[in-house]
């Protein structure tokens, strides 16, 4: 369990950080989401011991997060830190053994994660001869090699193509099921939405919401309630209640009242109803009203 309680963190005037609280549990795939400057890379390096915050702790497992406990985390750093004259290969393997790997398992761990990375063909490669999506799979090798008990991971999907998105997804879901609490933050929200068990949204360094997308979705409500009505006349909907916004055929209606059975006998009246339901809000949505 990684739990964070109530950071604090100013930059002179600036407040980074004002009460940060959430935690991450074990096998949980946490999303830690923002706008550019809201706090999430300042917290991250609180967590892992490069900034030390003005107040609050960093707990690991119900105890303070030490030195050695940072040690058995993997972490990737927003800026890559690789060495661009290394080869692929010998780059990861060094890590392993900066990690407490012999030099026999960094060798195995290495071989294992470059090919489930499809970086097999380029492992005798500098690195600075890669492609930005290359090192970036690479910058994940090198936080994933020595088996981490923890993972926190500064935008891992960064310029991953499709592919590559889906190779990583595939290797922290694994470390997921065998109890591995992975923090990931994220400016790909659909993403987010579709892997993670919880999510933390971040504003102007205060958490504005947190819980799975389901409990945040509760708490937007119902949603909108989308009809879409073929060969009917402009302007059919004027009398509905609610907040209506017209787009040709579709009709989007806020604010409804009751189970919105009225909407649909205006809609059945008025022409062919082809499409009446709930859309309910998608993670964006839930992002933009929390930081609104």
């Amino acid at each position: 369990m990684i739990e964070i309680d109530g950071l604090q963190k100013r930059y002179g005037d600036k407040r980074a950080l004002d009460g940060v609280s959430f935690a991450v549990r074990p096998g949980e795939m946490f999303g830690f989401v923002g706008a550019n400057g809201a706090g999430k890379t300042t917290t991250m390096r609180i967590l892992m011991g490069v900034l030390e915050a003005d107040s609050g702790q960093v707990c690991w497992n119900g105890g303070p997060l030490t030195f050695a406990g940072r040690r058995r985390f993997g972490y990737m750093p927003e800026e890559r830190g690789l060495y661009q004259k290394m080869k692929v290969a010998e780059q990861v393997e060094y890590f392993g053994r900066l990690n407490g790997l012999s030099a026999a398992a960094a060798r195995s761990a290495t071989a294992d994660l470059l090919e489930r990375l499809s970086l097999t063909g380029r492992a005798g490669d500098e690195v600075g001869a890669l492609s930005l999506g290359n090192q970036q799979r690479v910058q994940l090798a090198v936080a994933l090699v020595h088996g981490p008990e923890a993972l926190v991971l500064d935008e891992p999907f960064s310029g991953l193509d499709p592919i590559a998105v889906d190779a990583l997804v595939e290797v922290l879901a694994e470390r997921c099921r065998a109890g591995v609490p992975v923090l990931f933050s994220s400016h790909q929200l659909d993403l987010v939405e579709r892997l993670c068990d919880s999510v933390g949204i971040i504003s102007a360094g205060r958490m504005v919401a947190t819980g799975t997308v389901e409990e945040l979705r509760a708490r937007e409500g119902r949603g909108v309630l989308r009809v879409v009505v073929r060969d009917t006349a402009p302007g059919w909907a004027a009398g509905l209640p609610g907040t209506v916004t017209e787009k040709g055929d579709e009709v989007l209606v806020a604010d409804v009242a009751g189970d919105g059975q009225d909407v649909l006998r205006a809609a059945a009246a008025a022409g062919r109803v082809e499409h009446f339901g709930w859309e309910r809000p998608s993670l964006t949505d839930i992002f933009r009203e929390a930081v609104a």
